[in-house]
């Protein structure tokens, strides 16, 4: 069965992998990058886990090539955690250059016609999935590719572990939150279905009182929460914990509704077709509902900054006696010395006032509005600036 792909024309996927560590979320990529080699349809592969040793598959791009992850840890004196972030943080200051890549090979080449273009980007992610998700250099890889890509989280789950109520409900809540804080479409990936079925997970998704019903066994039997006989007083639903996973279950039902669901075997490769499907419609919701919401957000972020450096541009003027109206001060014949002099000369032609103040305006927001931190015309326009304000 062929792998469902975009419309022709259409912008490819950017597929992020996240999950839980030991859910199976690298073995997950093996197989999902197999089987688009398979069908002829070759990816492009991100690895962002600056820890791992090996990994069963080729990467394009991969985070150990730019940073040396035991190398970070001595030089800053970090543990593991801080180690993987503090590389992630140093590798998102290339994601230019990550996107000029992407965006070169995804397009077509027109003096290359046999070369095909990407369809798909995988990114495989840290295992400490905190790490990734809640840190600032994690929101601006992802921010980065869903600017540029329709981009899909693929939130992989240990279905055997998952069989409990409990570790259920938790899996559900990390879910959420990951869902809120990343605003992407999401696609819940059971993963290991070849040891365990996902079918119930699916069932206590859709059937408020099936989760009930399993939660009551759990609890009567004595084995709330996985563990046998570790119930204590949560027998018979009078416990707290009882009470919580049936709010919680509620509460997540409108939760469930955004959410595609899936079982998958990295082992066997089962259910990666009906993966890739849910692909393609996640990649036609996210250009239909939040391609629209990112577009006004980048846009609002936008106005706020230009807002702000004109507010400070203002207070600066402000503060230097510097306005955009005629001066009506007296005209001082204090002689300014020949440095200033010439370099006013070199950029006024006349004396006017207040075609004097409105360049000098125009210079220093030229120079607020500079990007880099390099020497350049700007930086001597601003010298000027200063030396042009004193002369009052």
């Amino acid at each position: 069965m062929a792998t469902p792909q975009a419309p022709p024309g259409s912008q490819p996927v950017a597929i992020v992998c996240v999950g839980m560590a030991g859910s199976g979320k690298t073995t997950f990529m093996q197989r999902i990058n197999s089987h688009l080699h398979t069908n002829k349809e070759p990816p492009y592969v991100i690895n962002l886990d600056p820890a791992v040793r090996n990994v069963p598959f080729e990467s394009n791009i991969d985070i150990r090539d730019s940073v040396n992850y035991k190398e970070v840890m001595k030089s800053y004196n970090l543990g593991p955690n801080g180690g993987i972030l503090t590389s992630l943080n140093l590798f998102a200051t290339k994601i230019d250059q990550i996107l000029t890549l992407l965006e070169k090979r995804t397009t077509p080449d027109p003096a290359k016609p046999t070369v095909k273009p990407i369809k798909n980007i995988l990114v495989d992610t840290p295992g400490q999935i905190e790490v990734f998700v809640w840190s600032a250099s994690g929101a601006i890889l992802l921010d980065s590719l869903a600017s540029t890509f329709p981009t899909v989280i693929a939130y992989i789950i240990d279905t055997p572990r998952t069989a409990s109520t409990s570790t259920f409900m938790s899996n559900m809540l990390y879910a959420c939150s990951i869902l809120y804080k990343t605003k992407l479409p999401m696609i819940l990936v059971f993963n290991k279905t070849d040891v365990k079925d996902a079918e119930f997970a699916k069932e206590w998704m859709t059937d408020f009182e099936a989760f009930q019903a399993a939660l009551r066994e759990e609890e009567e039997a004595g084995s709330f929460g996985g563990l046998e006989g570790g119930s204590g007083g949560l027998g018979g639903g009078s416990g707290y914990m009882g009470s919580l996973l049936n709010s919680m279950s509620l509460m997540l039902e409108e939760f469930y509704s955004h959410l595609s669901v899936v079982g998958v075997s990295s082992m066997t490769g089962a259910g990666v077709d009906e993966f890739f499907a849910a692909v393609d419609e996640k990649a036609q919701e996210f250009e239909r509902d939040y391609k629209p919401e990112l577009e006004r957000r980048k846009k609002q972020r936008d106005d706020e900054k230009i807002a702000g450096r004109e507010k400070e541009l203002g207070k600066l003027m402000k503060d230097m006696a510097v306005s955009g109206e005629p001066s009506r001060k007296a005209p001082t014949h204090e002689k300014p010395d020949m440095d200033t002099l010439s370099d006013m000369e070199d950029d006024e032609d006349g004396d006017d006032e207040e075609n004097e103040e409105n360049g000098l305006s125009s210079r220093y927001k030229q120079a607020l509005e500079q990007e880099t931190g390099g020497p350049g015309n700007d930086d001597h326009s601003f010298t000027r600036y200063l030396r042009a304000s004193q002369m009052r």
